[in-house]
């Protein structure tokens, strides 16, 4: 076959000379938009699978096991470390969380932190996996019609693609009295169960949603949380501050738009590590480490897991001009600061301290000693020893005795005293009731939930 090129105005028309050149283009027609989209994040898709006790008790004392309840759901992998995020319906009360990957590898995954009101929450695979983080879009510019495309675990059948277009924004969505949603995109591309949690994704293969809902009874109406938004909630629950009691005194705005999307610092609170490393208001911050910054999530997601020691380089625009600067953390909080001033953090043993875990939770704790940490096994890196439980007191109450070994509260292990102080003692503590405990009881993992009162006692 010879090649003619017929041209009509601005169109051209290919006639082919053989198979080779005609499977070329029509390999070029078949890699449409879409498909390049889903290929760009899938391995930034991770689909999770979870198991908990078919019948649950605010009591450890007494529980009856009927067997087990498998679950399903989605994730986006939001830093290489393994940190993504899903919605908290995905994760609550479970007791194991496996993840898998778009290559069929499996790993498992923990609990960092959630929000149940806006029903989402971070989770942190565990293991050396290959992850890809998720490329972010923004939903500012979204348009009624456009394609979107979601990915997820649907029914459990990992990976899945469907697709549709936008069919509405602004959707206040109430599934029960307990769960409302707010502003969320409607789309018609088919959204399952096990979806939960997963992108959204436009043609560019950004995302611009998670998919959290659908509509009972109805068939192609789903619901997603606006990126921005949902941006705006993972940076919180990644903030160091919460995570890992550091402080970095920088106030910012995230500044979302179709080609524009980057940190604008609004205000450094005065002797902070962010002012003593030259961060001013009006900053744009362009890089922390090797991270480049185009939001809160990516600020606290770069500063996570680093030490209070470490020179941290920050790379800011300020008067259209890239400075390089150097920051350290502060091993402190926010409200530490006053008037200018780091206030000394004091360290008190938890157990008899008014306002200690013997008030407030009913338990005379002791750090499990070195030589006695083969009893919590390979699960978990240590433990606080129950030595004592206050009659009458929420650990009572909840079963709780003598010789468990308290390996977790909330959403935190609790491997030493400062562990234990800082749930206690978190500012969000009252919203954490009932509080979630995790106890090792002759080599077996139990948990249930302590009623917190407002009361004090003393020992």
């Amino acid at each position: 076959m010879r090649i003619t090129i017929l041209a009509i105005g601005l169109t051209a028309v290919f006639l082919f000379t053989g198979p080779a050149d005609q499977a070329a283009v029509a390999s070029s027609l078949r890699e449409t938009p879409l498909v390049r989209a889903v290929q760009r994040a899938q391995r930034a898709v991770i689909n999770i699978h979870t198991e908990k006790n078919a019948e649950e008790s605010n009591s450890v004392f007494g529980t009856t096991k009927r067997g087990r309840i498998n679950g399903m759901g989605t994730g986006i992998v939001i830093d290489e470390r393994g940190y993504a995020v899903t919605n908290n319906h995905v994760i609550a009360g479970v007791d194991t969380i496996e993840v898998s990957l778009n290559d069929g590898s499996r790993y498992p995954a923990h609990v960092v932190t959630f929000d149940r009101k806006h029903d989402l929450a971070i989770i942190k695979v565990e293991g050396d996996a290959d992850l890809d983080v998720m490329t972010i879009g923004t939903s500012s510019d979204l348009m009624l019609g456009e394609t979107v495309i979601a990915v997820g675990n649907a029914y459990g059948y990992v990976h899945t693609v469907t697709s549709g277009i936008v069919s509405s924004l602004s959707r206040d969505v109430e599934v029960n009295e307990e769960q409302q949603y707010k502003n969320l995109i409607q789309t018609d591309a088919s959204i399952n169960p096990g979806n939960s949690g997963g992108p959204l994704l436009n043609l560019d293969g950004e995302v611009i949603g998670i998919n959290v809902a659908i509509r009972q009874g109805a068939q192609r109406i789903g619901f997603a949380i606006p990126i921005d938004e949902a941006r705006n909630l993972i940076a919180r629950l990644m903030s160091i501050e919460v995570l890992e009691s550091k402080f970095h005194g920088v106030a910012t705005k995230d500044i979302k738009q179709p080609e524009l999307q980057e940190l604008l610092v609004e205000t450094v609170t005065t002797g902070s590590p962010g002012e003593k490393a030259g961060i001013s208001a009006g900053d744009i911050i362009v890089r922390i480490g090797d991270v480049e910054v185009h939001d809160r999530v990516d600020l606290e997601r770069a500063l996570l897991g680093r030490t209070v020691s470490d020179e941290i380089p920050v790379v800011v625009k300020r008067d259209e001009e890239e400075q390089s600067l150097t920051l350290k953390l502060a091993s402190t909080t926010r409200a530490q600061y006053a008037h200018g001033v780091e206030q000394p953090i004091e360290t008190k043993p938890v157990s008899y301290e008014r306002g200690g875990t013997w008030d407030v939770l009913g338990l005379r704790l002791e750090e499990l000693p070195e030589n006695q940490k083969s009893r919590v096994g390979p699960r978990y890196r240590g433990g606080m020893q129950v030595q004592a439980v206050r009659a009458d007191s929420p650990a009572a109450a909840s079963g709780i005795r003598r010789g468990d070994v308290l390996v977790g509260l909330h959403v935190w292990e609790t491997v030493n005293t400062e562990n234990v102080t800082y749930v206690i003692g978190h500012p969000q503590l009252k919203t954490f009731s009932p509080l979630k405990f995790f106890i090792l009881r002759n080599g077996e993992t139990l948990y249930g939930h302590l009623t917190l009162k407002n009361s004090i006692s003393t020992p």
